[in-house]
């Protein structure tokens, strides 16, 4: 296919694990941050968030049902956008838009980590959960595998789905597969641990550990670029 012939590998490398390795251990280390320093609200589980409107609705404490609406309005938006992408963008044009979200996600949580406390929580958390949105609209395979980088009950569905595959229907691939997404996982879980660390040591500017980890994917997707 035309649109694969930058990538130099069989697998396009924002379909290859180390590039979804990294991308979990973001949205891991996102919804510990937003959730620890910016309202109590998730960037990436909106599941969580309207879990959370409802119990904040149901206590009458509405300022904080608010809260959670806005990451919930601010992902649906970055869907959205993202979709339109797909629409009117080639196959070989939305390939380059994967690579440049990455330098968007750095750029906006960079300027995140300047935006002291004092600031409403959600003017942080529509940011947020917009690069959030489009970061798991847009990278939504690994190795050919559906999964999500910010998100982990579709990827323990799968993951164990494909343990019932190697166990009871001795499919060896299947294997390999449930490995990775239970790989994904732990990263995942990995990245809300040290969000939530290197949020209480360092404070608002602990998310530029994202723009670290995020820079080395951008890194990594340029040099595969001939």
């Amino acid at each position: 296919m035309k649109g694969r012939q930058p990538y130099t590998a069989a697998v396009p490398i924002h379909e290859t694990f180390r590039i979804a390795a990294l991308l979990a251990v973001v949205g891991g280390f996102l919804d510990a941050y937003t959730y620890m320093l910016r309202g109590g609200v998730f960037a990436n589980a909106q599941t969580g968030n309207m879990v959370l409107l409802g119990v904040y609705a149901a206590q009458g404490r509405y300022r904080q049902a608010g809260y959670c609406i806005i990451p919930i309005l601010a992902f649906a938006l970055g869907v959205f956008i993202t979709e339109v992408f797909k629409k009117y963008f080639t196959e070989k044009e939305f390939n380059i838009y994967e690579h440049w979200i990455i330098a968007i996600e750095i750029i906006l949580l960079t300027i995140v980590g300047f935006v002291p406390g004092t600031v409403p929580d959600g003017v942080v958390n529509v940011t947020i959960s917009f690069v959030c949105s489009l970061q798991v609209n847009s990278f939504r395979k690994m190795k050919n595998l559906p999964y999500a980088s910010t998100m982990c009950t579709g990827n323990l569905r799968s993951g164990t789905e494909k343990i019932f595959q190697f166990i009871i229907n001795k499919e060896k691939r299947a294997g390999t597969q449930a490995a990775h997404y239970f790989g994904i996982i732990l990263l995942f879980i990995l990245g809300a641990v040290a969000g939530t660390i290197l949020a209480l040591l360092w404070g608002i500017q602990s998310i530029w550990c994202c723009c670290i980890l995020l820079s080395i994917v951008f890194v990594t997707m340029c040099l595969t670029i001939r």
